[in-house]
Formats: C-alpha cells, structure tokens, sequence
C-alpha cells in the first residue's frame, strides 16, 4: 500500500439512506473529503421508499406560513407521548437542532422542503398541533442526477404503481378519485402518459416524490460538493488504532478515516437473531429494504458500543405477505421487470411484505381477529394498530388478524396489494393473497373466521358508521384519524358501511417500517460504550442509533427527522473533530502503527 493510499478521506460513512447521505454533504459542505459506501448496488435505503415526511417542529417553513408553535407545547406533548418528566439532552438537541437543519439544507443544498401544514400529530395528547410541525421533500426531476439516477433505488415497487410514487395529499386524492372526477381523471392520465414515457426513454420515471426525491435530492448536493460514492461495498469491519475508530475493511478494501466512521446502515429490520432476541413474536415481515440486516450496529458493539433496550424494538406495521409476481397486472409487469435493476442475490418472485399504511382508515374497511370481533380503531397510525393487536393476543407467537372491505371500497382505494379500479386481482385471488366471498358468511368461511359473530360485528358497525360514529373504538374522532380517512365522505371521513358484495379480506400479520434499538449516542450522534464513554471517530445516525423517541411513536416523521438532524450534527461534529497527532506530518508506508480490526472494549 502507498503513501498516497493510507488515508482515503477524512469521513467514511457507512450506508446511503438519508442519515448518512445528510452526514456525508453536511461534512464535505464544512471542507472534508468523504466517502460514502453502500452495501447495495443502488443508493437510498429504506428512506428511499418512504414516505419522505420528517416531524420539525418549530419549523422555518411554518414559521413563514404563520404557524408558530405555542411556548412548552412541543415539550408537553412529547413528555406525556414519551411517559417522562424530563426530555433526554438528545431529544432537547434535537427540537433545538431540527430547524437549523431544515434551514441549512434549504439554503446551501438541492434539498428543499414543502410544509405539511394540515398534517396532525398522531394522538390528541396535551400539547398536540393539528399541522406545522411536518416537512416532505418537494419532487425531484430525476434528469438532474444525470448517470446517478440508475445507482439510485427506485420505489417500493409494492406500493408504487408501475415504479411511478404518489404523492400523498393533492396527488394522492386525484389517484382515488380518478373514475368520479373529470378534472382527476384528467390528472391521472398526464400523470400516467409522462411516467410510461419516460420509463420507455429513461427506463424510469422521472418524476420524483416522497423519500424517493429526498434521497435524489440529497444524492445531488453530495455529488455537488464531491462526496465519493461507493456500491457494492459492504462494511465487513471497523479499523481502531488504540481507542479510536480510524476507518473499515470494506469488500471493496481498506479506508482509513482522519476525523471518523459514521454508521447509517439502517438498523436490523432483517437480523434474524436479534429480532428473535427483542421481538415477542416469530412472524415478522419487514418492508425495509433487506440489506438492513443489523451491519451497523454489529459493527458499533465489536468497538465497545452498546445497544439499549427501549419501550418498543421497532417501528410496527400491519404487513401482508405477497408473492411479488401476482401483485402486478401482467402488462405493467413485463415491462417492470426489464427496466429495474436487480442485485446480486435478489429473486423477482417470492414472498414480500406490503405495508398497510393507508387502506385500513378509509371509508368502507374494518379489521377482526378469528374470533370475528374488532379489537382497535383501524384509523390509528400503523404502530399502534400493531400495539392494539399484540395487546389483544398477548400469548401468541404468531398474531395475526383479517383487514376486510366490501366491493365499494376495493374498487375505489384497493386492499393491500390488490389494486382499485380498474385493475384486476385475479393473480391475488389464485395465490390466496385475496380472499373473496360472495356474502360475509362465505368470506368468513374462507378465512377462518367466526361466521356469526362477524356478521354481528359488521351491523353493529354499519349502524354507527351510518350515523358517523364509533361507540366501541372512537374511529374518527382524531384529527389524525379523518386524516387518513376520505374528505369527500360524510358524516365522518372514516367510517363507511359495508354493505355491497362481494366483500375481500387479506390476512395481516406484524411487520415494521424500520427498527428503534440502536446504538447509544450523545447529543453529537458519536458512540458511547457501556460506560457511556464517547468512543473516537465512531458515530452512528438514522436507524443505528437507539431512537431518540425511546421506541415510541408520537407522529409520523418521528424517524427521518431525527436522521437528517444528528446527520447533520454528526457532519458538523466531525468538521471540528482533532486530527491524530500522527496525522499532522505525511505517513510513511512502513510506519510502525498498525490499524487492526477492533475489538470489544470492556
């Protein structure tokens, strides 16, 4: 090895999600060489098929559209959400930090925001707001990422339609509302027609939103500030010299780091032993991406770092398990499956896991346990529907319940992975995804499910909903829940009948957005061990850092807002980080110190 080739940069991070690409720009902004290596061969991460929402409160952009937050209620609702009386110096960095953030990036990056005024916190606690405290990134023209467009992962292709995301407000509303509205229908088909056209000329679509356009945004300004992007490059092992984090042994080789390592892996939404260790049951599917598999936080406890157990391991999510090769129309898959890349090791077909984060709070949608009861308000966010059915099936391994509809609403809103109108879900029918019957008896019958007592349930349930209430869960009545649910439906955006056959039922069962536990960090993202020692030149970001929430789930944004944040704050952190004595002079290729694997510091 050359001189020239002893210290390859002065960061190196570790994943390609938006904590670690946040990191990589706020560090190269500051004047740093860094490297960013992603295990994959595309960019992104699980934030790249998010929904791209990050919870600011205090926000620059509200603050201009004249919604300031009222003294001590942020700081309210997140002790009561968080069950404490004092918020931790992360979270107190974190509110103070968040807007600054959110303000650096608007001002010195390609990242650019819009303000999701009327987007409410989950839960009417003390303290709550109603709007101004959400950011999402605006979309993103994909032409702008030149070459770097096809390094970058494209969305869910469960969720999305034909690669092609929606937006969620506006964009999102005309989508359902295509076969009752001209001006919608009309929207659709651009939409649609500009998509097709450019997945024939770019072999994707352009038009970029949600999570896809903040990482594409993100990906730029890292490359307009020369940040080197490695794929393919999987972190097998930190380097220490003494006590001090000084690079990784990539598949790729060896990088040395001057100022530090930043782990933004992703957590360990796919690490089989430790989800048997921190999770109370057996059939976890996962919508994160499956590279997340525990490498950044093996990597932070072999250098001494520890990971804590908090109130919840994960962010949960009601999942159903598709087979990806039914849950496509065959004239929108063939094309599909020429166009996006696969990866070394990844199958087209096979069992995946789609997320349930919008169906179950519409109008015309209950969900029941075998038993044919209801047990939660399906309107609730997907954590704690999640929460609600652990409660009700406190001793099983293997929880499970049944989200059903009727025709109505599976050809307006869809179910799952079955697609509204006009798609059709015969593939879904054949497979057993979607189950089918022509009365709630036969649906039962299919399913499992106690006949009679579903029965009850549905009348006891259609007769609220016809008045627009919900005597037994309350479904409704949060600011949250009518969110979620139809704003063109009366009484109550969330409740409708079901009363048009054939009614469809899939099976849900638990899942996750992404974990909490991760390694224990200060204020500055930098690691500590069991002592909660800082370790040198290790920090960790995003899902590999133990949730500043403490594994709870005060709103939506809770997870890449913290991200962007203590990525920014590590990058910072990092541009005033002391070089090593030894690194003030030229290394000599035959230096006595040698860089080794580190160990466990005890």
């Amino acid at each position: 090895m050359s001189a020239s080739d002893l210290y390859d940069c002065d960061v190196l991070v570790i994943g390609s999600g938006a904590s670690g690409l946040a990191a990589a720009v706020t560090a190269a902004h500051q004047g740093l060489k860094v490297i960013v290596a992603e295990k994959h061969h595309q960019l992104g991460g699980t934030s790249a098929w998010s929904g791209g929402w990050l919870w600011v409160p205090g926000n620059p952009l509200a603050v201009a559209d004249g919604q300031s937050e009222t003294p001590g209620a942020v700081d309210t609702y997140l002790r009561h959400e968080l069950h404490t009386d004092v918020l931790d110096e992360r979270l107190q960095t974190y509110l103070q930090q968040a807007p600054q953030m959110v303000e650096f990036f608007q001002q010195h990056t390609q990242v650019q925001f819009h303000s999701g005024s009327r987007m409410p916190d989950m839960h009417a606690s003390p303290g709550a707001a109603s709007g101004g405290r959400s950011l999402c990134a605006q979309p993103f023209d994909g032409r702008l990422l030149g070459p770097w467009l096809q390094r970058l992962r494209p969305p869910l292709d469960l969720i999305s339609l034909g690669g092609m995301g929606i937006a969620g407000g506006v964009d999102l509303a005309h989508f359902f509302n295509a076969t009752r509205s001209l001006r919608s229908a009309v929207y659709v088909a651009g939409r649609l027609l500009r998509h097709w056209r450019d997945r024939v000329v770019h072999g994707r679509g352009m038009h970029l939103v949600n999570g896809n356009a903040l990482v594409a945004r993100l990906l730029r300004s890292a490359l307009d500030v020369g940040v080197e992007l490695r794929t393919g490059a999987a972190a097998h092992g930190l380097l220490c010299e003494g006590a001090r984090v000084v690079g990784a042994q990539l598949s790729t080789g060896q990088v040395r780091a001057r100022r530090g390592v930043v782990l933004a892996a992703g957590g360990f939404a796919h690490d089989r032993q430790r989800i048997a260790s921190l999770f109370g049951h057996d059939n976890h599917l996962s919508a994160a991406p499956v590279e997340n598999a525990g490498d950044g936080l093996r990597l932070g406890e072999q250098a001494g770092g520890v990971v804590p157990k908090l109130a919840h391991a994960a962010a949960w999510a009601p999942v159903s398990k598709v087979v990806r090769g039914a849950a496509f129309p065959s004239f929108a898959r063939s094309h599909m499956d020429r166009s996006t890349p696969v990866g070394p090791g990844e199958a087209r077909e096979g069992r995946a896991a789609f997320p349930h984060l919008l169906d179950r709070a519409k109008p015309g949608f209950i969900a029941v346990l075998d038993n044919g009861r209801r047990f939660t308000n399906e309107a609730d966010s997907y954590h704690d529907f999640m929460q609600a059915l652990f409660a009700a099936l406190p001793h099983t391994r293997q929880p499970h319940c049944w989200l059903i509809c009727d025709h109505r609403a599976q050809r307006r809103y869809g179910l799952g992975a079955a697609r509204p109108f006009p798609f059709l879900n015969w593939g879904l029918q054949r497979q057993g995804y979607l189950r089918k019957g022509r009365t709630l008896a036969q649906l039962a019958e299919r399913c499992g499910i106690d006949a009679a007592q579903l029965q009850c349930t549905v009348d006891n349930f259609n007769k609220g909903a016809q008045a627009g209430r919900d005597d037994e869960f309350q479904r409704g009545a949060s600011a949250y829940n009518r969110a979620q649910g139809e704003v063109l439906h009366a009484p109550n955006p969330s409740l409708g009948e079901l009363r048009t056959g054939p009614y469809y039922a899939v099976k849900l069962e638990p899942g996750s957005l992404g974990t909490f536990a991760g390694l224990a960090a200060d204020s500055q993202a930098r690691v500590l061990d069991t002592q909660g020692q800082v370790i040198n030149g290790l920090y960790a970001v995003g899902n590999d850092m133990a949730s500043i929430m403490a594994g709870h789930y005060p709103s939506g944004g809770i997870t890449l807002g913290p991200a962007l944040t203590f990525g920014y704050l590590a990058g910072l952190s990092l541009a005033q980080a002391p070089l090593r004595a030894s690194e003030s002079a030229a290394p000599s290729p035959r230096s006595s110190r040698d860089d080794a694997p580190c160990a466990a510091r005890h």
